[in-house]
């Protein structure tokens, strides 16, 4: 069969005008009679608040604050609803959107957002996930269990298993919050069409998702709402989750002009979700030979102050904790847990990218127990064609790691004779 595009240099479609710099991001587009705004955010990361807009409706140049009260559904989330698109009685973390001030110049936005009165009562907050699972723990939501998930994943009998293993392994290992950094900042801007459709022009990732978001908020059929999705100056899972978009369909939808927000880099990084830390603590146990017997771990995400992909990510941990290597006695936990930290969300790997910091230093410290190269344990407990991982799935086409293996054998031989090289030239200076 001839294939067109696969195994094919291809040039992408939008190539020539981003390396020209003639791709239109939503900050380059202007509109005529157009208005600004910015977004106030929450200070505290848990919180009551009273918020008073009288004096900062008074300043020159602004059109309209909203806030909830102008929202009909003050909801939104990928996964659960637990978002607020204008946060009523409390704060969640530091960040969360309070207001949106609309005015004829972003000079105009700004002067009032800093007359806009927030009293904070402060409450406790939780930052810790261990800390945040425990019933006395502060609530995130009200009195919602902080645990969103827990994901199970059973396989054969793990604690007989442990019994005739000749080296165990344990150890607790934890991965930090990533930024997503990419280069263009949430930039965006609605107007109502001839038609009465809400047009959003906005980068992101999920343009019908939005767009069904977007009406439920306001109270509207999905085909009021247009979404128009421009050039995306990097995403890599950020622009999944609502930032912008249902602020600036309210503003067009309410006030009949367009109006258009852009975020400055410290308001991206308040505004958009984070990789989630997990502290994974693992127990492996192998034969004399190297091979393993049986693996139990433990995994907590920090979802933050809301839930967004906890679910999927977390599960996507569980099911790829093993790492790529046959197991026959297994027992995992993995749980998604409320903070008052920046929420998290998607970014690439989901999951299956902070749990192999664990999977990979196990089998390092049990090949050095027991002797062996890590090349070699590898070797015999890598997943082959016809394999079954811990889920039970049956590998039938696409596991090339032998071949890796073998690829990288050499390297990794060359490499430990110049270390071991180094070492004998550091010592020869040293007398």
């Amino acid at each position: 069969m001839k294939l067109n595009t696969v195994g094919k240099n291809i040039i992408r479609v939008d190539s020539y005008s981003k390396v020209t710099g003639k791709a239109l991001y939503p900050q380059d587009i202007y509109l005529e009679n157009m208005l600004y705004a910015k977004t106030l955010r929450s200070e505290s990361p848990h919180a009551y608040i009273e918020v008073d807009t009288t004096e900062a409706e008074k300043v020159d140049g602004v059109v309209k604050i909203f806030t909830h009260k102008d929202v009909p559904y003050n909801h939104h989330g990928v996964v659960l609803h637990d978002h607020n698109v204008f946060c009523d009685k409390k704060v969640r973390s530091i960040g969360d959107p309070i207001a949106f001030i609309v005015g004829e110049s972003e000079e105009a936005c700004i002067r009032s957002m800093k007359a806009i009165k927030v009293n904070y009562a402060e409450i406790p907050g939780v930052f810790d996930p261990v800390e945040a699972m425990k019933e006395d723990s502060p609530k995130v939501h009200d009195d919602k269990s902080n645990i969103i998930y827990h994901y199970k994943l059973r396989k054969g009998n793990v604690e007989e298993a442990f019994k005739n293993c000749a080296v165990i392994v344990e150890n607790t290992y934890s991965t930090h919050m990533q930024e997503h950094a990419f280069l263009q900042p949430e930039a965006g801007l609605s107007y109502v069409d001839e038609d009465g459709t809400i047009v959003v022009v906005v980068a992101t990732q999920y343009p019908h998702y939005d767009r069904e978001i977007i009406a439920r908020a306001l109270n509207l059929k999905d085909e009021q709402v247009r979404i128009i999705n421009t050039n995306i100056g990097g995403a890599f899972g950020a622009r999944e989750d609502i930032t912008m978009q249902i602020h600036l369909a309210l503003a067009s939808k309410t006030l009949n002009r367009p109006v258009k927000v852009i975020y400055n880099r410290e308001e991206s990084f308040l505004a958009h979700s984070k990789r989630h830390p997990m502290i994974m603590k693992y127990k492996t146990g192998a034969d004399k030979d190297g091979y393993l017997m049986a693996m139990e771990a433990e995994i907590i995400g920090d979802s933050g102050a809301y839930c967004s992909w906890a679910i999927n990510v977390l599960r996507k941990a569980g099911v790829h904790s093993t790492g790529p290597y046959v197991i026959p006695n297994v027992k995992v936990d993995s749980y998604a847990v409320y903070t008052n930290n920046p929420f998290t969300g998607a970014m690439r790997g989901f999951g299956a990218t902070q749990v192999p910091n664990a999977a990979e230093q196990q089998m390092d410290i049990l090949a050095e127990k027991l002797g062996i190269s890590p090349i070699e344990i590898r070797r015999r407990n890598i997943f082959r064609v016809g394999s079954k991982t811990a889920t039970g799935q049956v590998l039938l086409e696409g596991v090339p790691l032998d071949r890796c293996l073998e690829t990288i054998a050499e390297k990794y031989e060359e490499f430990l004779e110049l270390k071991e090289f180094g070492n004998l030239k550091a010592e020869e200076e040293s007398i």
